[in-house]
């Protein structure tokens, strides 16, 4: 290998170390949004959508605390970035979210023309970005996106394994509650 050829491998090596570190960056800023999720003990789901460096909208999931099928993480920030770009296109966005999206916001990506989506977990239940069918890149469409997979991997899935632990820990919790004010009350009847 000649000096030359080190020195391109060396600057590649580089390149794709600060893509990487981007790519975390922003999906950290993604995670922060999932945590307001969690925060009002929604799923926590969250995205960012960058254009030119610059985060230009947020989301997080609202759907129990809005009452609304239509307000996932991914449809929010979507809706924000179309706004600030005064444009439906987004074609020159990047769109960062926690966990894989479903149907419903793999269908908005593409219909939004967005380009990269980086993902943090896969969905092997309700994904549409690989996991159980490939919405982000048919053929078909007239709109096929690059996929990153896997970007700060580990911290979204605890992020969401132990949102999931916590609630079925309070919900064991309720329904001892439930049983023991059921054997109180029955055990007051009894009394009369």
């Amino acid at each position: 290998m000649s000096i030359k050829d080190t020195l391109a491998a060396a600057k590649e090596a580089h390149d794709k170390d600060k893509e990487q570190k981007l790519r975390e960056k922003y999906m950290q800023m993604a995670i922060k949004e999932a945590q307001k999720a969690a925060a009002i003990r929604e799923v926590p789901i969250g995205c960012v959508i960058v254009r030119e460096g610059k985060v230009i909208a947020k989301g997080y999931n609202r759907r129990n605390t809005d009452k609304s099928v239509l307000k996932h993480a991914e449809i929010d920030a979507i809706r924000d970035a179309c706004k600030k770009v005064k444009d439906w296109r987004l074609e020159d966005c990047t769109l960062y979210v926690t966990l894989e999206p479903c149907p419903m916001c793999a269908g908005a990506i593409v219909q939004a023309r967005i380009p990269t989506v980086v993902i943090g977990s896969m969905n092997p239940k309700a994904g549409c970005a690989g996991s159980v069918i490939n919405l982000l890149d048919m053929a078909g469409f007239n709109h096929q996106c690059e996929v990153i997979r896997g970007v700060l991997g580990e911290e979204t899935s605890s992020l969401l394994t132990n949102f999931f632990k916590d609630l079925r820990v309070e919900k064991a919790a309720q329904k001892e509650a439930e049983k023991a004010d059921a054997a109180a009350e029955e055990n007051e009847e009894s009394k009369e």
